[in-house]
């Protein structure tokens, strides 16, 4: 069988015996930590309608899935189970591309989800700023967002576990209300509506950056297999579930708002969901939603705060940064990751939510590019190595499964705007900088840098025969 004479070490068996002690994510709790890495709910989704109108918006939310989730979420769950360690995309680019290119898609990923983040504490205090006007500006806000950033992180360092049923409950909270406008408004619902498109009047940009902002990140639960309870068979049963909840969580909020409701696109913007409840429900409802609203975004923050840290841990791991980003707290997180990432969000807070998006979604591409490159190399390069979850295609499969969502990354860089490309570029020539001085600081000894002895050998591979006899 080993006709090419290369020699593979089997991965996803045994979890470190050092972290035995933590408790190991489910796949209840990481269902809903993948559905707040990728969507928290319909809300930001209303830009959709506005955009290209009611009967686009639900094609968009249901096909789209097919160009870029799903392909997503299998590529994640073949190279997640391949490499059941903390680092995600990072261990699968360092070994197919090196390590030059791992760290740079360590520093883009984490960059991207930092910028991402930033977001979280700045629209659950637009939401109360109706309530309490003093949030909306000024010395009040600063204290609110530092306040509310301290409070998220510290859920994160107090372990995944208490994290993932967090996120269950905001997740059951978040969507019940939408469930029960469901039910309340199947008399009010007119089919036709749901057939209303004017291809003269679409706003192309909008619409595309809508959908692909609202169904990608699938590989950032990837960054802390590690902690997950037999990733085998969790990881991809967790993926294939969230990704149904997601897309029910977002096509049947718009079937109900777009049938229920006369269709004024003007109005379909931020928040609209909340002015739908009410015309349905009442203002109960209209309240609930906007709770929902709100605590989705502290359910959002947590999830990807986790998947910030744990991606710093993993590289730490693996020697590309140093140890102490290795180091984990009583509680089993990785508490200099935890703090990192906390003061990243903190510093980029001040930026706009438009600013945000776009620089996000720019070197999110870029980084997607390189996974998709990583998984056809390492089918190509390592066939025989194990994966316990394999996507059923061959190479030439594995290629043109990468081709639509290529396509549609290409077409989002070029809808950027000259600001946005700009910004993005310089923040990936940082990364070549850094990496250097990384370097340079290890040859000083400024700082420790090590491997970690427990992790699996990634594709141990020698081309030396006399290896390969034992």
């Amino acid at each position: 069988m080993e006709s090419n004479n290369v020699h593979y070490v089997q991965l996803g068996e045994d979890s470190s015996p050092k972290l035995e002690r933590f408790q190991k994510v489910s796949v209840i709790p990481l269902v809903f930590l993948i559905f707040y890495e990728v969507s928290g709910g319909p809300f930001g989704v209303e830009d959709s309608v506005m955009a290209a109108g009611p009967l686009l918006a639900l094609i968009g939310f249901l096909f789209f899935p097919f160009i870029w989730s799903i392909p997503e979420a299998l590529i994640t769950a073949e190279m997640g189970t391949m490499f059941p360690e903390n680092g995600g995309y990072v261990v699968w680019v360092a070994s197919a591309l090196g390590p030059h290119w791992g760290f740079q898609q360590g520093w883009m990923k984490w960059l991207s989800g930092v910028i991402d983040n930033a977001l979280y504490p700045v629209l659950f205090l637009d939401y109360l700023k109706s309530a309490i006007p003093a949030l909306e500006g000024g010395f009040p806000r600063i204290v609110a967002v530092l306040l509310l950033t301290t409070a998220l992180t510290y859920m994160n360092y107090r372990g995944l576990t208490i994290v993932g049923w967090v996120a269950i409950v905001l997740g059951v909270f978040s969507l019940v209300p939408f469930a029960l406008m469901g039910l309340i408004a199947i008399p009010r619902l007119k089919p036709w509506r749901w057939c209303m498109v004017d291809l003269k009047n679409v706003n192309w940009g909008l619409y595309l950056n809508t959908l692909f902002w609202n169904l990608n990140y699938w590989d950032s639960i990837s960054t802390l297999v590690g902690e997950v309870e037999d990733p085998g068979k969790t990881l991809p049963r967790a993926l294939f579930y969230a990704l149904i909840l997601v897309v029910f969580a977002y096509f049947f909020p718009l079937l109900i708002g777009t049938g229920a409701a006369p269709v004024h696109r003007e109005l379909w913007s931020d928040g609209y969901f909340s002015v739908i409840a009410k015309l349905i429900g009442g203002v109960w409802l209209r309240t609930w939603i906007q709770g929902a609203s709100a605590v989705s975004n502290m359910g959002m923050f947590i999830a990807e705060m986790s998947s910030d840290s744990f991606q710093l841990l993993g590289m730490a791991e693996r020697g590309m940064l140093p140890e102490i980003f290795a180091r984990r707290s009583q509680y089993g997180t990785p508490l200099v990751g935890i703090l990192f990432s906390a003061s990243g969000v903190i510093l980029l807070s001040w930026l706009s939510f438009q600013e945000i998006v776009a620089a996000e979604n720019f070197l999110y591409c870029f980084a997607m590019i390189m996974e998709f490159i990583a998984f056809v190399k390492l089918r190509m390069q390592y066939p025989e190595a194990i994966r316990p979850y394999k996507v059923p295609l061959g190479t030439v499969g594995a290629i043109l499964l990468c081709i639509p969502p290529t396509l549609l990354i290409l077409v989002v860089l070029a809808l950027a705007s000259p600001k946005v490309m700009a910004i993005s570029v310089i923040a990936v020539l940082i990364g070549f900088f850094i990496q250097p001085c990384m370097t340079y600081a290890e040859k000083r000894q400024w700082f420790r840098f090590s491997m970690s002895s427990d992790l699996p050998d990634i594709l141990s591979a020698s081309a030396d025969p006399q290896h390969n006899e034992s």
